[in-house]
């Protein structure tokens, strides 16, 4: 299959290339730019040290036409930790595109620094047809904590910011059949430049929003279901999500294998919203299989149990205050725990101010560590 992204964008050889073709194009359009900046100061594993990502997003529309570009500028300071595993671990990682995203770590002595193409996408849309192409997010799934369909740009709960995720490049095609019901086909390229594809059927039955999703790779196969509505005049909004899952593991043998989640959702009326699911995995992974297969298409769907537990609760306290808990269980021999906290502070519409911390016990999340910090918000 011809390289889509080289017939059209040429044959970048870094970020630069990418983001000259496509300046052109915005150079005309009145945007809507942004800029935030995140700073957190962190103590793990008694490493204290400093991460700052400077963001700044653009948004382009004109009539059916839109663009979006994010670009990010990270820092980490801090001796001890740029010379830790931990950060050689972060160093390592890389979007799963054919052309590279980011540039080469600058060591400064204490820190060292980068810059990041985040998002990278425009399109078109109108009332019956959306066609997006770049750099982008494909969501599938219905899960809170997890998303075993998707495995395109998953999120990671256990992560500091579980939402900042790579970027696939792909090109998207949502087709709404109805008012009622669409359908969508995507197709990524990834760093080896062979494809992944999905086909995904979405439509409202009776009382809920049901979903089918088919995805291809050269390593991966799957077929995936969602389902989620509110249970009757309860206020409950109850969902599922499961997939089987045929894949081509590196040093192992094929494997298939299911996952299923259910959950529920319920906001109480003094600003308090709870949050329970439940993960099944027919199959479990070990620490050394997950290490072997860091580049694998599943690799948030590599669990080390068969049987996972969370519970979530989030309260406004007032306009100014929010917090969160969220709390993560295997039900199995293994009992181990994980806990993500935090409370935000928000002074005004510019500045923001979090404490959290991410706690953990028993063998499953031993190697992820512990970790607390305050976090710094500003955005203008």
């Amino acid at each position: 299959m011809e390289n889509w992204l080289i017939k059209y964008f040429g044959r970048p050889q870094g970020v630069a290339p990418t983001v000259i073709i496509l300046f052109p194009l915005m150079l005309f359009a009145e945007l809507d730019t942004r800029v935030e900046n995140s700073n957190f100061t962190i103590s793990d594993d008694a490493t204290l040290y400093n991460y700052n990502r400077l963001r700044l997003q653009s948004n382009y529309s004109d009539e059916n036409f839109f663009a979006t570009f994010i670009g990010d500028g990270m820092n980490y300071y801090g001796n001890a930790y740029i010379g830790s595993q931990n950060f050689n671990y972060v160093k390592a990682q890389q979007s799963d595109t054919p052309f590279r995203t980011q540039t080469n770590f600058k060591n400064y002595g204490n820190g060292e620094a980068y810059a990041k193409l985040y998002r990278l996408y425009g399109g078109y849309e109108d009332a019956k047809n959306r066609v997006v192409v770049g750099l982008q997010n494909i969501s599938m799934g219905v899960g809170r904590i997890w998303t075993p369909t998707n495995i395109f740009n998953p999120k990671n709960s256990y992560a500091l910011e579980p939402d900042e995720v790579f970027a696939v490049a792909a090109l998207s095609y949502t087709r709404h059949l109805d008012d009622m019901s669409h359908l969508t086909v995507v197709t990524s390229q990834k760093d080896d430049h062979r494809f992944k594809s999905a086909l995904r059927y979405k439509t409202f039955v009776e009382v809920a929003d049901v979903a089918l999703n088919v995805i291809s790779s050269d390593k991966t196969k799957m077929v995936g279901y969602e389902v989620e509505g509110n249970l009757a005049d309860t206020g409950v909004e109850v969902r599922s999500e499961g997939a089987y899952i045929k894949h081509q593991f590196e040093n192992m043998e094929t494997k298939a294998f299911t996952q299923m989640i259910v959950g529920a959702d319920y906001g109480f009326k003094n600003g308090i919203t709870l949050v329970g699911e439940m993960l099944y995995s027919s199959d479990t992974f070990s620490y050394n299989e997950l290490l072997q297969n860091q580049n694998s298409d599943i690799l948030s769907n590599m669990v080390n149990a068969n049987l996972y537990g969370a519970v979530g609760l989030s309260k406004s306290f007032n306009i100014f205050l929010d917090g969160s808990l969220n709390y993560i269980s295997t039900l199995d021999e293994n009992n181990a725990h994980f806990l993500s906290s935090s409370l935000t502070y928000t002074l005004d519409d510019y500045n923001t101010f979090s404490l959290g911390a991410l706690l953990y016990r028993g063998d499953t999340f031993e190697r992820l560590g512990e970790s607390y910090y305050f976090r710094y918000g500003l955005s203008f």
